[in-house]
C-alpha cells in the first residue's frame, strides 16, 4: 500500500508565497517522476511542475520563474515552493508520483489534494 500525503496549502495574498510538501510512504522500491498538478473550479487538471529521479524539472509556462519543484530521494518527498502568487494560482493542488512496488510494479499514485487560495 502506498500513500501520498500533502501539506502546506492555505491562503495567501497576491504576491505572497506558499510551500507545498508531499511525502510518499509504503512498500516503495523506487520512485520515478514526481510532480504537482492543479485543478481550478470549472477547469481541467493541469500539470504545474514535475521532477525526475535525477532532478530534471519542467514547469507549466505560467509558473516558470515563480515556482520551484524539488525532491528529497532519501525521504521520498517532493516540494513546491510558490512565490509571487496571483489569484489565477487558486486551485486544488495534487501531488503525484510514479512509484514501483513489488505488488503492483510501476504505477501512478495521487495525493488527496490541498487547497491553495490567493486573494487579490
Amino acid at each position: 500500500q502506498v500513500q501520498l500525503v500533502e501539506s502546506g496549502g492555505g491562503v495567501a495574498q497576491a504576491g505572497g508565497s506558499l510551500r507545498l510538501s508531499c511525502a510518499a510512504s509504503g512498500s516503495i522500491i523506487s520512485i520515478n517522476v514526481m510532480g504537482w498538478y492543479r485543478q481550478a473550479p470549472g477547469k481541467q487538471r493541469e500539470l504545474v511542475a514535475a521532477i525526475s529521479s535525477s532532478g530534471r524539472t519542467n514547469y507549466e509556462d505560467s509558473v516558470k520563474g515563480r515556482f520551484t519543484i524539488s525532491r528529497d530521494n532519501t525521504k521520498n518527498t517532493v516540494s513546491l515552493q510558490m512565490n509571487s502568487l496571483n489569484p489565477e494560482d487558486t486551485a486544488v493542488y495534487y501531488c503525484t508520483a510514479a512509484i514501483r512496488t513489488t505488488a503492483w510494479g510501476l504505477k501512478d499514485y495521487w495525493g488527496q489534494g490541498t487547497q491553495v487560495t490567493v486573494s487579490s
